[in-house]
């Protein structure tokens, strides 16, 4: 299976037309082959991600909420896909799998929910007849980093509450899952979130801290999803680590006079 970067709703190679494979641990046969991102390729989609952000966040949550509950949607109607791809990579139990997909349509169900449920606050105001409201919007770009043992699960779980929340993303697929991560990335675009708003970077192992240094320190990219292992949570600078934490949305006062 021959699996391309997905960059501003567009599959495109990596620079240089690289690829990397992954074969199937149980069997040792090459089941994926996929684009190989430089730090070139994550700063495109960034750039993807950040020309898409002011129209995604400006749609209303009615719409962000149809487009969610239609790629859970589709993600059930793929099931098969999801589940042969998932095993061939991961050398996964078809149970397991199958699984993965269902928890992951539920995550983006949970995240359509949460579209009219971003609420703000009254501040008490020392300023008399003024009236002081906090109100959250949007951030920016986000870019989720998911593992390969739940990879559905996890990978959906990275991306669904930022885009919910009027943010777009990039999903950093893992090495050892390309095709099954990519394939979120493929639904999403078809439930109608395409343009920039999903992107989805593939890369070979020994250009991973690259591609990582490359996404997290781009000016736009304004939080981060992470599930990994120590050695790659270790690759994540001391600046950007205060982030990890933050909800996806900013806070914005305003005082109404």
């Amino acid at each position: 299976m021959d699996i391309n970067l997905l960059i501003g709703s567009e599959r495109c190679a990596a620079h240089q037309d690289a690829t990397f494979t992954r074969a199937n641990p149980l069997t040792g046969d090459v089941v994926t082959q996929a684009a190989a991102a430089s730090a070139d390729d994550a700063v495109r989609a960034v750039e993807a991600a950040e020309k898409a952000f002011p129209a995604w966040s400006a749609t209303g949550p009615g719409e962000k909420r149809a487009k969610l509950l239609k790629a859970a949607e589709m993600m059930e109607a793929r099931q098969t896909d999801f589940i042969e791809r998932m095993v061939d990579e991961t050398g996964a139990t078809p149970g397991w799998a199958g699984f993965n997909v269902m928890v992951a349509a539920s995550i983006l169900r949970e995240a359509a929910s949460l579209t009219t449920q971003v609420g703000g606050e009254v501040i008490p105001s020392n300023v008399p007849g003024s009236l002081a409201m906090g109100v959250r919007v949007p951030c920016g770009v986000v870019v989720g980093i998911a593992p390969w043992n739940a990879p559905i699960i996890l990978g959906t779980r990275a991306i669904a509450t930022p885009l919910a929340c009027g943010n777009t993303v990039i999903l950093k697929a893992s090495e050892q899952c390309p095709a099954t991560h990519h394939l979120i990335g493929e639904v999403l675009i078809e439930a109608g979130l395409g343009d920039g708003i999903v992107n989805v970077v593939t890369n070979a192992p020994p250009q991973a801290a690259e591609v990582v240094e490359a996404l997290i320190e781009h000016q736009a990219v304004r939080r981060i999803n992470f599930t990994g292992s120590t050695q790659v949570g270790a690759l994540l600078p001391k600046k950007r680590r205060a982030i990890l934490s933050r909800s996806c949305w900013n806070w914005a006062e305003r005082r109404l006079l």
